[in-house]
């Protein structure tokens, strides 16, 4: 992990001495779903279960689609928490995408995973196993978390542009391309598709390193997958993993709108029928537009994926 670090630590935020982002060891506990009511209402009053929101969903990867299962926010794999509210702050604040993790109780013990994103409400992390391990798991289970990112700033990162929630190591695994020195040219990345922020639902005005932000997008319309190249994506789809920007919004501190800037995640949970929620993207990126340049593939875009984070 140090060597990981060092290589792409680049500047501090004045140009001064390298500063190397710091790892930390954390523990989370797979949280076990809860509810205050056995229903949740849609968009159009009808009531539904909540099945997946929270706790250990199983069949569920990387690049599978957000509007794929009868569920609400389902993510692919484990949440973790803590008992101790303040901690459980820290866990959610300080795990970035790509950390790695072990399960250090139960009979998964030993277990080998990383984390795929973060989730609203008090704070929760998802991690992703194999599904043989995921079978084994259950809630209660302690997992160690290497928790190294925050404050990451790589060599050619414009001074207005903000990278959070990510591991250094997997910064040049995903389709961003940084400017080669500090020219003034913008940084690259290449996306699904680009949401105006009339569509950002939960998460807005909640603080970027520990939350998600909920995208109100509806599922593909029927014929979808039929007028679809073999092999494509449907239009309108969108996969676990994915990166997504979203326009005129400010991720620095807490979420919110801001004309002229964009904000970049990755997908890490899948659709739910809740007005004001949808797939949930954890930010990785927030910067203005002019720095920050994102160029949507609707069709070819290849996002966070299982072989990326290791996870195999």
């Amino acid at each position: 992990m140090t060597s990981e670090v060092s290589a792409v630590a680049g500047g501090g935020t004045d140009g001064g001495p390298a500063l190397r982002p710091v790892a930390v060891n954390l523990l989370g506990v797979v949280e076990h779903p809860v509810l205050d009511s056995p229903y949740r209402v849609d968009l159009d009053g009808r009531s539904y279960v909540p099945v997946g929101d929270g706790g250990i969903v199983l069949g569920l990867e990387l690049g599978d689609s957000v509007f794929g299962l009868a569920a609400d926010h389902a993510a692919p794999g484990a949440c973790l928490v803590h008992p101790d509210p303040e901690a459980r702050l820290a866990l959610a604040s300080y795990a970035c995408i790509g950390n790695r993790v072990r399960v250090r109780t139960g009979r998964a013990a030993g277990a080998h995973g990383v984390v795929l994103g973060k989730r609203g409400e008090e704070g929760r992390v998802i991690v992703g196993l194999r599904q043989a391990d995921l079978a084994r798991m259950r809630p209660a289970d302690e997992v160690a978390v290497l928790a190294c990112g925050q404050g990451l700033r790589p060599p050619g990162l414009p001074p207005d542009v903000t990278i959070m929630n990510l591991d250094p190591a997997v910064l040049d695994r995903l389709p961003i391309r940084l400017p080669r020195a500090r020219d003034g040219a913008a940084v690259t990345v290449g996306v699904r598709m680009i949401v105006p922020s009339r569509l950002a639902g939960n998460g807005i005005g909640r603080p970027a390193v520990g939350w998600d932000l909920d995208l109100q997008l509806p599922p593909p319309g029927p014929g979808a997958a039929e007028s679809a190249a073999p092999g494509d994506l449907p239009p309108g789809d969108l996969v676990l993993g994915d990166l997504v920007a979203v326009t005129d919004v400010d991720a620095r501190y807490n979420m919110g709108y801001r004309r002229g800037w964009v904000t970049v995640g990755v997908v890490g949970h899948g659709a739910s029928p809740l007005p004001g929620h949808g797939p949930g993207m954890t930010p990785i990126l927030t910067g203005p537009a002019g720095s920050l340049r994102t160029v949507p593939d609707a069709a070819g875009h290849v996002g966070l994926t299982a072989a990326a984070v290791q996870l195999q």
